[in-house]
């Protein structure tokens, strides 16, 4: 029997791992059980240091965090090799983003679409007009450009030529680049995340912005950091509220880098399963976006869609069979059109194709 869509019921979330919405919007009841493949975070984490470590410092709740969190500064600089008044520490990659905006305010920016929605809410919030632009589109009239890399929602890595490029002509136009790079940890290509910050000291242009929740699977600690000339950190911290990164927080970010144990455990899980799924989706007659990060854009086939089992559709069978699967509604230009899924441990993943064998027929 075909799941119901009820279309008028319930809202379309704007992130990921936000099931209410989607249980309410299908028909289905608050406790129906799911998988989350909806919010692309690393399955081996949080490491496994981190419950015990918060422990120890329940004690420093009493005390604010320091303002400058120069400890985390200088963590993330000697991370990238850069100085630590080229750091922002921010409260998640999300804050990253709203402040990079706010560089922006009452100018002209352009998107690198299709990708995350929350840029052009967060230039929208400072008056910003906003533009969808490709790579290799003029840059005239333009104060900044967003991009995302590897991209949100498509898991795309735009080579780093061409990065070299967009920076070179951006600099011309007296253009600012923004790149958000919030899951480059969690690529195939694991070399790249250190290329753009070596690149910061030729470009005074070039705005990074990484997220830390992702890859240590701390969401609900919010830490992230940008990374610019320390004239750009400047202006960002200047829209920053004092103590926006709370003190736990702050303290994970040292002993979370020095771990590098898990860093080249989550590599070696990645370049394993992320090409094991690739091929067992394509396999079943999935259209797969050929990506370099810990998710997959995909859609049914052409001969699925021809069946009438459209994205939608199917996001309707998976919430039925337990597979909680993230939505395109919000990203320009896909309009709900695809479906995106986080790549989770070898169990999940394999409980995700036998569900999939039930729904694609």
């Amino acid at each position: 029997m075909e799941p119901s869509i009820r279309k008028t019921a319930g809202q379309w979330p704007r992130h990921g791992g936000q099931a209410a919405a989607l249980l309410e919007r299908f028909g289905l009841p608050p406790d129906h059980p799911l998988e989350d493949f909806s919010a692309n975070l690393n399955p081996l984490g949080p490491p496994g240091w981190v419950l015990a470590w918060l422990g120890r410092q329940a004690s420093e709740l009493s005390r604010y965090p320091d303002v400058d969190y120069v400890e985390a500064r200088t963590a993330v600089a000697g991370h990238h090799g850069v100085s630590a008044d080229q750091i922002l520490v921010t409260n998640g990659g999300g804050e990253a983003i709203f402040l990079a905006a706010g560089l922006c305010a009452g100018g002209r920016a352009g998107i690198v679409t299709p990708t995350f929605n929350e840029y052009a809410r967060a230039l929208s919030g400072v008056g910003a007009r906003v533009c969808k632009l490709d790579p290799d589109d003029s840059l005239d009239g333009l104060d900044a450009v967003f991009l995302c890399r590897p991209n949100n929602p498509d898991g795309r890595l735009l080579p780093l030529a061409r990065v070299e490029t967009l920076l070179a002509r951006a600099a011309a136009a007296g253009c600012r680049v923004v790149v958000d790079e919030a899951f480059i940890d969690l690529t195939t290509a694991a070399e790249d995340a250190q290329a753009l910050p070596a690149r910061l000291a030729g470009h005074s242009n070039l705005v990074l912005l990484r997220s830390m929740t992702k890859f240590y699977t701390l969401p609900g600690l919010r830490l992230g950091y940008a990374l610019a000339s320390a004239d750009v950190i400047a202006a960002m911290a200047r829209r920053q509220p004092p103590w926006s990164v709370n003190r736990l927080a702050a303290g994970l970010v040292a002993p979370l880098l020095a771990d590098k144990g898990f860093a080249e455990r989550t590599h070696a899980w990645l370049a394993e399963e992320r090409p094991r799924m690739h091929r067992a989706l394509a396999g079943r007659g999935l259209e797969v976006v050929p990506g370099e990060t810990c998710f997959f854009l995909l859609r049914p086939g052409g001969d699925a869609r021809r069946r009438g089992l459209d994205a939608e559709a199917l996001l309707a069978r998976l919430l039925h069979g337990g597979i909680l699967a993230r939505h395109t509604h919000g990203f320009a230009g896909l309009d709900g059109r695809w479906l995106r899924l986080a790549l989770r441990d070898r169990a999940a993943n394999n409980r995700l194709l036998e569900v999939l064998d039930d729904s694609l027929y």
